[in-house]
């Protein structure tokens, strides 16, 4: 069994996807990012970052103590390499899916988390930061529009933990305003993994337990790192 930490949230959804997809059996247990879960000290030593997602994994390959692991992207590799699922095993493509898997994490994920900050949920709206990651957020999916002109999926032919990691964070394109029609590559990939039951799976955990309302002062302290709360 798998024990899999998370909240309703791009990077959580990332590896609620690919439980679902690789069928492995696992346990949810919800961080409550709004009440400040994520600062315990109980959760910090599962995750010493203090954030979502993060997996202990009570059954590892070789049969030793249980396995911590956070960090979307390494926790995407690990149940990939642990399923034998959704990551290729020759040099070269598995090569591509790693460099698609990092760009993500390094650059889709991180420009639209703050993209999204100063677009829908900073009280003070600072035009310079707001038009700064709005413009990055239209340089990343040039990237994705591009790659996908030329593969079906993101990292190749073939569907991967690439194409996992990025559809979450692909999925808030309303919210965030971004026109996606002008994007016709990453639209058609888009509207062919939407269809997937497995994703739509991965995507709908927790979706009951998405906050509602305005934040309180202290939700917004425990999300944003505002004020006196721990800056993790």
């Amino acid at each position: 069994m798998i024990h899999f930490y998370t909240a309703p949230a791009p990077n959580g959804w990332k590896v609620a996807i690919m439980l679902e997809e690789c069928g492995l059996p696992y346990e949810p247990h919800w961080v409550n990012l709004a009440a400040g879960d994520q600062h315990s000290e109980e959760y910090l030593a599962i995750n010493p970052n203090g954030r979502i997602p993060a997996i202990i994994d009570h059954a590892p390959a070789d049969g030793g103590e249980p396995v911590t692991v956070f960090e979307s992207g390494a926790v995407l590799l690990y149940l990939a390499e642990k399923s034998g699922q959704f990551l290729p095993t020759d040099l070269r493509g598995i090569s591509r899916v790693r460099e698609w898997l990092f760009w993500q994490v390094g650059h889709l994920g991180p420009t639209l988390g703050q993209h999204g900050h100063f677009h829908l949920y900073a009280e003070e709206k600072l035009p310079y930061a707001i038009e700064r990651f709005h413009r990055e957020a239209l340089r990343v999916y040039g990237v994705m529009d591009r790659q996908l002109a030329q593969q079906e999926y993101i990292a190749g032919p073939d569907y991967t933990v690439a194409d996992m990691a990025c559809f979450p964070w692909v999925r808030t394109w309303k919210a965030q305003g971004i026109p996606l029609e002008e994007f016709p590559h990453v639209r058609r990939w888009y509207d062919v993994l939407k269809l997937r039951e497995g994703l739509r799976r991965g995507v709908a955990l927790g979706s009951d337990m998405r906050r509602q309302g305005e934040m309180s002062e202290e939700e917004r302290k425990n999300l944003f790192g505002t004020g006196k709360a721990k800056l993790l």
